[in-house]
């Protein structure tokens, strides 16, 4: 996250709304989906399905949908305190969501 006056509460940089339209809730992780150790903001209800920031597969390489979590029921309005890489559509049931930094 951002610094503002030194709390690093805020999302200061990086926000972008995220579905499956603008590619960046996908099965397959990519450099297209990849978020960067984003906080997500979820606004509706539902489950939500997540790479964590920092997991790469031994030997390098891109992480796979096995590596997914999926955070059932998270509260809604409210950001989801786990910096992520990736969003899956599988397992995201959760709406209105919104990445930062």
């Amino acid at each position: 996250m951002g610094q503002y006056a030194n709390q690093p509460d805020f999302i200061t940089n990086n926000i972008k709304s995220i579905d499956n339209l603008n590619g960046f809730i996908s099965d397959t992780p990519s450099a297209a989906s990849y978020l960067g150790g984003s906080l997500i903001y979820i606004g509706g209800a539902g489950n939500i399905a997540v790479i964590p920031a920092g997991v790469v597969k031994s030997g390098g390489g891109l992480p796979t949908i096995l590596d997914s979590i999926t955070f059932a029921a998270p509260p809604q309005g409210a950001w989801f305190p786990v910096p992520v890489d990736y969003v899956m559509s599988t397992g995201t049931t959760a709406t209105l969501l919104v990445a930062g930094k």
